[in-house]
């Protein structure tokens, strides 16, 4: 029964009717994500570049639960990055999700030098690349942040419109994790951020 009422009450966070509740609040997700992408102090984006920020339009069909398994044991392992270096991630768990009637898998990471701060020991990160890179999407692939608080009975949302692009996809100078092969979708990913041009 609490796993139903969870489920439920998660589900019309993510649909509700005739979705306009839904378009709205990822709107409001993302003139968040572009105020606090502006006041980097790394500058990845300039003010006058930010109308080059693209986003496809929300779609919920792109919001989907996924059943989420734990990793236990899982050893740190190297990351490439776009400038050359290497970064130290861990595999906390996969989560496993249909799109239409295909079932895909993607997998969470940690960063190790992250999991001493105590604000940051929940936190998840998937980095993915899909058949839209090169052609509307960045390249080197996208990323989507999520939370160990997230999880409930095993399920967690994954939503697709609020993936967003690396600093890489703005300037050079980062250090973006490069997606590992694992993650590669076989498919269009048609929610999120959109190619910068500018």
């Amino acid at each position: 029964m609490r796993f139903t009422i969870i489920i439920c009450l998660v589900l019309a966070s993510v649909h509700t009717l005739l979705g306009q509740s839904y378009a709205e609040g990822i709107e409001q997700f993302r003139a968040k994500y572009v105020a606090e992408l502006l006041a980097e102090k790394r500058q990845p984006v300039k003010p006058l570049q930010s109308k080059y920020i693209n986003f496809y339009p929300p779609d919920h069909q792109y919001a989907v639960m996924a059943t989420f398994t734990e990793t236990p044991g899982s050893k740190p392992f190297m990351v490439p990055t776009h400038s050359g270096k290497n970064k130290s991630f861990r595999e906390y768990g996969a989560l496993h999700f249909k799109l239409g009637t295909d079932t895909f898998t993607l997998h969470a990471y940690q960063m190790v030098n992250m999991l001493s701060d105590i604000t940051a020991q929940d936190e998840l990160f998937i980095m993915f690349n899909d058949e839209t890179n090169y052609e509307t999407t960045y390249a080197g692939g996208r990323y989507i942040d999520l939370s160990v608080k997230d999880i409930h009975d095993g399920k967690i949302v994954l939503d697709f419109n609020k993936c967003y692009n690396p600093y890489c996809a703005y300037s050079e100078g980062f250090s973006c994790p490069i997606p590992p092969a694992e993650n590669h979708l076989h498919t269009s990913i048609l929610a999120g951020e959109k190619m910068f041009l500018h």
